[in-house]
């Protein structure tokens, strides 16, 4: 089929690989334009611009897709359809209508529940036990029309966003390869979602990285493992001579569930640390101070004490 890939993150470079090696024609790449990066702000291209460069793809990065020229250059394309994937940018209904078959979502959540932009990571921070991919019919609305294909999968104790992404990545992948065989053949039927269970996967905000000691540790863990390892949840602790110091959380597991405390205070036991929730612990795995890597918690203590009288903050 001829095809247009629509894609940003790392989430979205495998699906790409797949559509090309299933032997799909893909006329354009579309991703969010190169953005600053890094210490020195220079601009990066996205995961899957870099990907589609790598195979000699056509790669186009507007802004929004809203100038007539751009839409006009979409329609030009004379597409059979368009898969996106975490792309970035809403689609206006010119561009929804312009391929033959539409447009094609791979979404990484089990509609209608986590609609929007970070289904993996507000999934974890709930507690839910199972997610999956589900391929969807596009529409106007955000994340609303009818799914076509879907496979679940659990989500792990302990697992974090980081962990569960390229699982999720490569069942899309694999997804969205039946899908267009089924859609040549016409054997794709669209189940329009449920009116009921409906929950927006609100765009991360920083805001929300910095840990509230005061919540209960099982809240507290969730939170940890759901924005690992971007942006990362962090708190504050004195360093040697007494000066808040900004450490990210990157893996973490409830601890005892009754103890109870002054939120924030940490407990460090033989190369363990702990820090006191409303109720109950957590324990801290992977740790990461700024300019250095992440260590496992024994290998940053010898570098970075933290003991019975450092405070996490509430």
């Amino acid at each position: 089929m001829r095809l247009a890939f629509m894609g940003t993150p790392e989430f979205s470079a495998p699906i790409l690989g797949e559509l090309l090696a299933a032997g799909h024609d893909v006329a354009a790449v579309y991703s969010q334009p190169p953005r600053p990066a890094g210490r020195g702000k220079a601009l990066r291209k996205s995961p899957v611009h870099t990907a589609a460069e790598a195979h000699g793809l056509p790669v186009r990065t507007p802004t929004a897709l809203k100038a007539q020229e751009d839409r006009d250059a979409f329609a030009a394309l004379d597409l059979d359809v368009a898969v996106v994937a975490a792309y970035g940018l809403i689609l206006p209904k010119p561009i929804l209508n312009a391929p033959r078959l539409g447009c094609l979502n791979l979404h990484a959540s089990l509609l209608p529940r986590w609609r929007g932009a970070a289904p993996i990571q507000r999934a974890i921070m709930a507690g839910d036990a199972v997610t999956g991919v589900q391929v969807m019919q596009m529409e106007p609305g955000l994340d609303t029309g009818p799914v076509l294909l879907s496979e679940t999968t659990p989500i792990g104790e302990g697992e974090t966003a980081g962990d569960l992404e390229p699982r999720l990545s490569t069942i899309a992948a694999s997804l969205i390869g039946r899908a267009l065989a089924a859609l040549e053949r016409g054997a794709l039927t669209p189940t329009p979602q449920a009116q009921e269970g409906v929950v927006y996967a609100h765009k991360i905000d920083k805001a929300e990285a910095r840990i509230a000691w005061d919540a209960p540790a099982d809240e507290v863990d969730r939170r940890i493992r759901g924005l690992s390892p971007a942006p990362g949840a962090w708190f504050e602790a004195p360093d040697a001579e007494g000066r808040p110091t900004r450490v990210k959380v990157l893996r973490s597991k409830r601890g005892d569930p009754a103890t109870t405390g002054a939120p924030g205070t940490i407990r460090v036991s033989d190369g363990r640390a702990f820090v006191q929730c409303a109720p109950g612990e957590v324990e801290l795995l992977a740790l990461q101070r700024a300019g250095k890597g992440v260590q496992d918690t024994a290998t940053f203590l010898r570098g970075f004490p933290l003991d019975v009288a450092s405070s996490a903050g509430a």
